[in-house]
């Protein structure tokens, strides 16, 4: 019986068993359905094998939706406890347990494969390439993702959730005060899907080094291409930190060393530096690409080239360089010293210059422009004031003096999410919106997605900017509760009314989905945003090969020249195109990389040690594996082309 006890969730109350049936149910439904339809081999032969980055980058889009809602209940939950004075909805351990899963969910499991989504969707497009340069490399790293994010998602109904926040610091992730297993779920899972992420990294960025069409030079690359060049050569640069950081934090929990201890010579300190050297760079993995997207979009819908291409491309490479110097700044309160807090101060400063660079650009591209005002240039054009307004709060925050007064407080709050929901989370519905069609071949309804923008923004509005008002006023964050008397409770009542419409905002969104797909024309061509970047040339569905010939590239926008000038994109003519084959491996080597993280979170050494074996098996299987990938030929070319609308020529 002590064996299953170790598997009991610690805190149980009826929102979780209300879950494991949900997820029961859905388990079933999900088995039945591929079942009585008879899609288990669709499902192998087309998803669960493929290697296509543009279907990795759907699956990566499908899991950033759930995890999306995953984290939305947790910021309703949060929100509705908060929302009254001396609210019992949640006690003080499941809100802990809940504002540690939201933060981790919405910056790892949300963010993260929404980016690499687009960044596998139009990075090989924009260069004028087949595939990404190492395609079954890009499945398994899908696969170590939605593993690890499946990991930690269970954790909540067989063990326990996380609870000592999502920066999970030393000494309240040890032993000690995180009695259960919840923290080691936040430090296997995290470095499963880190490692994903650090192999996409490696992956892209060899793509858009060696794989470019002819012509395409690195200035005349288009600007989301440039965002993930530079998003991806920071997380090759940080993201061994966060593992090695994970792997010294899971080693102080089940082996008894002493890294981020406060006895035996251990430091808690190391912990946070660690952490932060990776956290605060990750939030600019995620703008800088948020970044690119919105400069596709603005200039698109302003219909002009984009202003200050090589500022734009300078000032993001300076970004780069700058987060890296930042990390010290959530330490200005821990006693570091009037030096460190001034050289920190100054460079979290700095970072705002290349970041205004940017906004500028985008106004003189807006400047004199015939601007349409879509679903996509509205969520683009509400993020420059509402985005300008949150690095407004930053700077603020930058000084180290007054940080004192702003430090863990809910203006805090309000500053990070004023920064990451109009810069990354508008950003990602504006490249969903305007990619879908991309995507599936047909587009979203405008209206229901007008309707959804302004839910979205409105609401944005009053659940955050309150908080500015009640941290100056002193309500910390993190705190559960609150009295009466201390006069939050219209503030945070405001904040929980405008979460309530992000929640309508995001059912619209979801109902625009389900409308589109049931009454959306599908013969809207292959450009129907008069677009002006390479990856509007392809068909619509895009074919397997991507172009039936490699495209010639002469400046950043050449499918306008194409269109505009006559500028002959596609001078060669047909030929055979070689192409990966489907792998099952990357699937199966990423299921047992779950069962190798499950076993480490509960010390279930033997099956470790078999999972251990499985990976390593795996790798040698593929070290032998004799599979040079096979070629379409002319006539399949010709054939698929013909069938599409005729070849681009």
């Amino acid at each position: 019986m002590d064996f299953f006890d170790r598997f009991a969730i610690p805190h149980a109350s009826p929102a979780i068993y209300a879950s494991m049936v949900a997820i029961g149910l859905t388990v079933i439904a999900i088995i039945a359905g591929l079942t009585y339809f008879k899609k288990w081999g669709y499902l192998w032969r087309e998803w669960l094998t493929t290697v296509d980055h543009k279907r990795i980058g759907i699956m990566y889009l499908i899991s950033a939706l759930l995890m999306l809602f995953r984290g939305g209940v947790d910021a309703i939950m949060m929100r509705a406890q908060l929302a009254v004075p001396d609210n019992t909805l949640l006690d003080s351990q499941h809100y802990n347990e809940v504002f540690t899963t939201h933060g981790v969910v919405m910056i790892m499991f949300m963010a993260m494969p929404f980016i690499f989504s687009f960044m596998n969707l139009l990075v090989p497009l924009q260069i004028g390439a087949r595939d990404v340069a190492f395609p079954r490399l890009n499945a398994i790293s899908f696969w170590l993702f939605f593993m690890g994010a499946m990991l930690f998602n269970i954790s909540f109904v067989i063990g326990g959730s996380p609870d000592a926040g999502w920066t999970s610091y030393f000494p309240l992730a040890g032993t000690e005060f995180s009695k259960s297993v919840g923290t080691n779920y936040y430090m296997l899972a995290l470095q499963i899907s880190g490692l994903g992420s650090l192999m996409t990294g490696i992956n892209m960025l060899t793509t858009i080094f060696k794989m470019r069409a002819p012509g395409m030079t690195l200035m005349k690359m288009p600007m989301f291409t440039w965002s993930a060049l530079v998003a991806n050569a920071i997380i090759t640069a940080v993201f061994p930190v966060l593992t090695v950081a994970l792997a010294m934090g899971t080693m102080d929990r089940l082996f008894g060393t002493n890294f981020f201890t406060t006895s035996n010579g251990g430091m808690d300190m190391l912990w946070a530096n660690l952490f932060w050297v990776w956290g605060h760079p990750e939030v600019y993995i995620l703008i800088l690409p948020a970044f690119g997207l919105y400069s596709e979009i603005i200039s698109t819908f302003s219909s002009r080239n984009l202003y200050g291409y090589k500022s734009m491309v300078a000032s993001m490479v300076i970004i780069s360089f700058l987060s890296c110097l930042v990390w010290a700044h959530h330490f200005f309160t821990m006693g570091q010293g009037a030096l460190a807090n001034s050289f920190f101060s100054i460079t979290t400063m700095a970072i705002a210059v290349p970041t205004g660079v940017k906004i500028f650009n985008w106004l003189f591209t807006m400047w004199k422009g015939k601007i349409r005002f879509t679903v996509p240039m509205l969520y683009s054009v509400g993020f420059i004031p509402l985005f300008t307004i949150g690095g407004m709060t930053g700077v603020m925050l930058a000084m180290s003096a007054a940080d004192y007064q702003y430090h863990n407080t809910m203006f805090l709050v309000a500053h990070f999410h004023n920064t990451i929901i109009p810069g990354v989370v508008f950003a990602m519905l504006a490249g969903l919106t305007y990619y879908w069609p991309k995507m599936f071949g047909f587009m979203l309804n405008e209206r229901i997605g007008k309707w959804a923008f302004w839910f979205l923004s409105i609401g944005f509005v009053l659940a955050f900017f309150p908080m500015y008002l009640t941290g100056l006023d002193g309500q910390a964050r993190r705190m559960y509760t609150y009295s009466e008397a201390t006069g939050y409770g219209m503030m945070n009542m405001i904040s929980f009314i405008g979460a309530g419409l992000m929640a309508i905002s995001f059912a619209l969104i979801a109902y625009n989905v389900y409308y589109s797909i049931r009454y959306s024309p599908r013969n809207i061509g292959s450009d129907p945003w008069d677009a002006r970047s390479l990856e509007w040339s392809t068909h619509l569905p895009t074919p397997e090969y991507n172009f039936a010939i490699t495209p010639h590239v002469n400046s950043d926008q050449p499918f306008w020249d194409y269109k505009k000038k006559g500028h002959n994109l596609f001078p060669g003519k047909i030929e055979k195109i070689h192409m990966p084959n489907n792998s099952g491996l990357p699937f199966i080597m990423s299921s047992i990389f779950f069962v190798w993280g499950f076993s480490f979170v509960f010390a279930i050494w033997p099956l470790l040690i078999i999972a251990t074996i499985g990976i390593f098996a795996c790798m040698a299987y593929r070290s032998f594996e004799k599979d040079h990938g096979r070629y379409i030929s002319v006539e399949e070319i010709k054939e698929t082309e013909e069938k599409l609308g005729g070849a681009k020529l």
